[in-house]
């Protein structure tokens, strides 16, 4: 009983992650233990039973918190966009565009999982999206088969870092800080990581050419009659386009804006620009663009305009994330109607995902909040700091320790259990000692997005096998034989892109500005030049010349 009293906040630790490897479900396991030690803790004098009559409130302000409503909207809108044949159409167009290169192929779906994963949020519908539609592909062009899936399972977990990731919400939300700085945070290490599998795929290409090799020419869809790919066109396109924008930004943007404002204004127009040029071109049958080039304007620009659309009211602090996430539901249901692909089975699948995974991280956010009110009640909080305030190094030292844990923690828990488990533990600490959240929160985003890619656990590999050949086939298009994908073949692919997370945290721990920048448009007034000073007392002997208003004792 005295060894328990003194160290109840470590077994109610290791009790927790003891009850989720056995397979118990995240929010039960939470709750429970956190139940299961409350009583203890009453039994031994730790606590009281008046504790808990916070914990109703709690619950009830979870359930209004306004910043988890972006998660419904945001995931609601990424099913529709996916569901309505978005990404097939942004597979099948980018690979055209990229198929003549080695390595093509694979360029195409990482730019594809990439925008996917800035409309979607959800690594299992970019992933399996992905999967059914580009591995058969990757496949029938011979591509090597380690680097097919690796490539499909590490773009889809870019949902988990690119804005409107659904972990950077949880994330912001667990921190207590602003959702929209999170994104904006997120955003540079986001578009590192986007290239560098690029870089990864060109390098792959120039010393492995059989592993990644271009589209033969006889596959290529959208060609000219004259027999030339059509780019020139659409480069000319996007040459009048860019600047145009580049004028507009000249003379209507300030120069004092915020970056951020200013890379969304341009895009903005860019897109609009060359959407309403390749529009007048085939309205007027004029016949001046070539067929990929009109092909990428109109299923390229539709849904890179609502990203930017959305993500940019939020960055430029017009809209919050809940209305962003409203804005592009709507947007992403506007898309669907205008390509005829908007269908009562396909909002009731999409409306049935989105309200079970809404009620999924509700649920785990509850369980939480039950077990963190009895680890502070037992002085769990104090037994962390402790635990990592001392160590060597300082802030360096802290940051590298708790990247470490992530990364061992990632093996066994996903994303949402490592957000809800050891954040709300951690996040304090970082705090007291000075640490900006925003960084960290980023920082353990990016490896956290591990989570998705380790064998033997890494849901992302999950997703895949499930829609990846367990048999030989005979594939429609050539009528050849095509081998079966092995298990052990998805998991040996998935380590070079662990390895490039792994240096992208380490590049996010050696360079914080790259999620610091989201302050640079921040206020510089110095709060230790703010005079506060009262002449006298303000509520006794007002002074006739200030009309007895105490307000104007203050200067």
């Amino acid at each position: 009983m005295e060894f328990l009293t003194a160290n109840l906040a470590p077994v109610m630790f290791v009790t927790l992650f003891l009850l989720l490897l056995l397979g118990f479900p995240v929010a039960f396991s939470l709750a429970a233990n956190g139940l299961l030690f409350g009583l203890i803790g009453i039994e031994l004098g730790l606590m009281t039973p008046a504790i808990y009559q916070a914990l109703p409130q709690r619950v009830f302000g979870i359930i209004s918190n306004d910043t988890l409503l972006a998660i419904p909207f945001f995931t609601f809108m990424g099913l529709v966009l996916e569901r309505s044949g978005m990404a097939e159409d942004l597979l099948e167009t980018i690979g055209q565009l990229f198929g003549s290169i080695r390595g093509g192929l694979a360029i195409a779906v990482i730019l594809v999982g990439a925008m996917l994963a800035a409309t979607t949020g959800v690594v299992s519908a970019s992933v399996i999206s992905m999967g059914l539609i580009s591995l058969p592909i990757m496949l029938r062009y011979g591509y090597d088969r380690r680097f097919a899936t690796g490539v499909i399972a590490a773009s889809g977990t870019l949902s988990q870092i690119i804005p409107p990731s659904l972990v950077l919400i949880v994330l912001a939300d667990q921190l207590g800080r602003s959702v929209g700085d999170m994104y904006r945070g997120a955003f540079l290490p986001g578009l590192g990581l986007v290239l560098a599998y690029i870089l990864y795929t060109f390098v792959l290409a120039f010393f492995r050419p059989a592993s990644a090799p271009a589209i033969p020419e006889s596959s290529r869809t959208y060609s000219e009659p004259t027999g030339s790919r059509g780019t020139r066109s659409l480069s000319v396109l996007m040459l009048i386009s860019i600047t145009v924008a580049l004028i507009f930004g000249k003379i209507f943007i300030s120069e004092s804006a915020p970056i951020d404002e200013q890379i969304v204004m341009i895009v903005l127009v860019w897109g609009s620009v060359a959407f309403v040029l390749a529009l007048i071109n085939k309205l007027l049958n004029l016949g001046l663009l070539s067929k990929i080039a009109e092909r990428v304007t109109f299923v390229m620009i539709p849904p890179l305009a609502l990203i930017f659309l959305v993500l940019g009211t939020i960055f430029i602090g017009v809209a919050t994330p809940t209305e962003g996430g409203a804005m592009g539901a709507v947007g992403a249901i506007l898309m669907a109607i205008s390509r005829k692909r908007l269908s009562m089975p396909l909002l009731r699948q999409a409306m049935d995902t989105t309200t079970k995974l809404s009620c999924f991280v509700i649920f785990i956010l509850i369980g939480s909040t039950v077990f963190s009110l009895t680890f502070r009640a037992v002085d769990g909080d104090l037994w962390v700091e402790h635990l990592l305030i001392n160590m060597p190094g300082g802030q360096t030292g802290f940051l590298i320790v708790v990247s470490i844990l992530t990364f061992v923690l990632a093996f066994f828990l996903d994303f949402f259990e490592l957000a809800f488990i050891i954040v709300p533990l951690l996040g304090p600490v970082a705090d007291k000692m000075g640490i900006d959240l925003i960084w960290f929160g980023v920082l353990l985003a990016v490896n956290m997005q591990t989570s998705f890619m380790h064998p033997p656990f890494g849901f992302a590999l999950f997703y895949l096998r499930s829609v990846a050949p367990k048999f030989d086939y005979t594939d429609k298009v050539t009528g050849k034989k095509i081998a079966r994908v092995t298990t052990g073949q998805i998991y040996s692919g998935s380590i070079p892109f662990i390895i490039i997370q792994l240096i992208m945290v380490a590049i996010v721990l050696a360079f914080p500005g790259m999620v610091t920048h989201y302050k640079n448009d921040a206020s510089t007034v110095d709060p230790a030049t703010v005079d506060l000073n009262i002449q006298g007392n303000p509520y006794e002997n007002p002074d006739p010349a200030t009309d007895q208003d105490p307000s104007k004792a203050f200067r």
